[in-house]
C-alpha cells in the first residue's frame, strides 16, 4: 500500500466518521469509518517503515582523480588533473 491509498483511505474512513449521519441496518458507518482509518494509519506507517531507508540522508560524493604523468616544455613542468564527480 503507498502513501496515496493510505492519505485516501484515511479521508475516506474521516468522512464516514465525522461526516455522514445516516443509518443502516446491520452496518455501523461510523465504525466502518473507524476502521478504514486505522487501515490507513497502520498502511501509511508501515509505507515509510519500509521505504525510509532507501531514501538517502545527504549527498554522497565519489571523487575520481586521473592524474597524467609529468610532462616537461622546457623549464616549465606542468601536470595534468582530471576529476569526475559522481553525485548521488
Amino acid at each position: 500500500m503507498g502513501i496515496g491509498v493510505s492519505v485516501f483511505l484515511i479521508a475516506i474512513g474521516a468522512i464516514l466518521t465525522f461526516a455522514v449521519h445516516a443509518t443502516v441496518s446491520g452496518l455501523g458507518i461510523h465504525t466502518v469509518g473507524i476502521i478504514l482509518m486505522i487501515a490507513g494509519a497502520l498502511g501509511l506507517l508501515v509505507t515509510m517503515t519500509i521505504f525510509a531507508p532507501r531514501r538517502r540522508a545527504g549527498l554522497i560524493e565519489d571523487r575520481t582523480v586521473t592524474t597524467d604523468p609529468v610532462v616537461t616544455t622546457g623549464a616549465v613542468t606542468r601536470e595534468r588533473v582530471v576529476e569526475r564527480h559522481d553525485v548521488y
